[in-house]
């Protein structure tokens, strides 16, 4: 794909099925299994079968590689296998990369997987406690052992200075956190259904890092979450109404680093999501007016806001405003706020939902959705729509 131009993907493969295990603070079993159940339920969704499936796509950091989950579903031979990149960077990678295997006939039917205990084993937000030497590992150098330890620090520094450059205070974050928490109230499989907070409550939880409160921060969750991609013909066949991807792409900003990218000259923003944001819209034809939809990634809520001016739908310094308003149905799952924490996954399984008309909190007459993955690093995102 180049960064000046339209490619050609869009329109050539989809999204037949979505599935996923419980979410919950202590699944009681291994990652591996978790995979397995969330691939199964995946492939029971879309009218598919193990032997249908000849490619799988994961995370680098996941657990349970690719021949694993194939020996472990009774999944026969491969001809794709692939990991990206990042972290939650990598969530709509993968899709992505499942429909450039499917586009180019490398493979059939492609499942994307995620999977973790990550609140009873390995806890992301602990931060850095051991790391093996790497190029990209010393950049951590300059920010670690002056006290930026965890992920909520350093995206505490990046919240800070918007603050500082709009004028605002940082009770505006409570904006996405009550959106987030009120969709999930609603939602039967989020975690914290039931649970709807005020602006109130928001300004009330405990501080993590200044300006980032408790309830700025998304929860850590067990579970898994997949989804499996075919071409848009095949779709057509199959029980379910396809989320068609309309566009994907991937992005990296000038001067990245994972979750530290301090040197830029501004901080107020996220470059490697702008370069996904120009990517899809031109690609996918559309622009934000076009978007019934948003499914943002939200590990942390100031990222959220920047996304949203990233993409154009708001000015800079505006997206608080933008949130408040109800201006754009928004992740209308609960996010990893209030649903759970997939690493991203469970936001595009969301943004199907949404496109078959079976959301819990439907967007009526919902047929484009955009779906971003992680922030601050590089990054993804896609645009799906309904067929036809």
């Amino acid at each position: 794909m180049s960064a000046r131009k339209a490619d050609t993907l869009g329109g050539r493969a989809a999204i037949v099925g979505i599935g996923a295990t419980e979410f919950s603070k202590d699944s009681g079993r291994s990652e591996l299994k978790l995979a397995v159940e969330a691939v199964q339920a995946a492939l029971d969704d879309a009218g598919l079968t193990p032997a249908d499936v000849d490619g799988l796509v994961t995370f680098t950091m996941d657990t349970s590689p690719e021949i694993s989950v194939a020996q472990a579903c009774g999944i026969g031979d491969l001809t794709f296998f692939s990991r990206v990149h990042y972290g939650g960077g990598a969530a709509c990678a993968t899709v992505q990369q499942a429909a450039l295997a499917v586009a180019t006939g490398v493979a059939e039917v492609v499942v994307c997987y995620r999977a973790f205990n990550e609140r009873s084993g390995r806890r992301f937000g602990s931060g850095v406690q051991h790391r093996e030497p790497s190029a990209e590992g010393a950049a951590l150098g300059w920010s670690l052992p002056f006290g930026l330890l965890t992920p909520a620090s350093w995206v505490a520094m990046a919240a800070q200075r918007y603050l500082y450059a709009y004028g605002l205070k940082p009770e505006v974050f409570g904006h996405v956190a009550v959106t987030d928490r009120r969709h999930a109230a609603t939602n039967p499989a989020a975690y914290f259904h039931g649970k709807p907070i005020t602006l109130a409550e928001h300004a009330a939880s405990r501080w993590i890092v200044e300006p980032l409160r408790l309830l700025d921060c998304c929860q850590e969750t067990d579970g898994g979450q997949a989804i499996v991609v075919t071409s848009v013909e095949r779709a057509r066949d199959l029980p379910r109404p396809p989320a068609v991807i309309t566009a994907a792409a991937q992005g990296a900003g000038r001067d990245q680093e994972q979750m530290t990218s301090f040197y830029r000259d501004d901080l107020t923003g996220l470059p490697e999501m702008g370069v996904v944001a120009r990517q899809l819209w031109r690609s996918g034809g559309l622009t934000p007016a076009d978007i019934d939809v948003a499914i943002l990634y939200d590990h942390f809520t100031p990222f959220v806001l920047m996304q949203l001016e990233e993409f154009g739908f708001c000015g800079r310094g505006e997206a608080a405003g933008f949130v408040a308003e109800d201006a754009l149905p928004l992740n209308t799952h609960g996010g990893q706020l209030g649903e759970a924490y997939l690493h991203g996954m469970n936001g595009t399984a969301e943004a199907v939902r949404q496109i078959r008309g079976t959301s819990v909190n439907q967007v009526p007459g919902a047929a484009r959705a955009l779906v971003t993955a992680g922030t601050g690093v590089p990054t993804s995102g896609l645009l799906l729509g309904a067929d036809g």
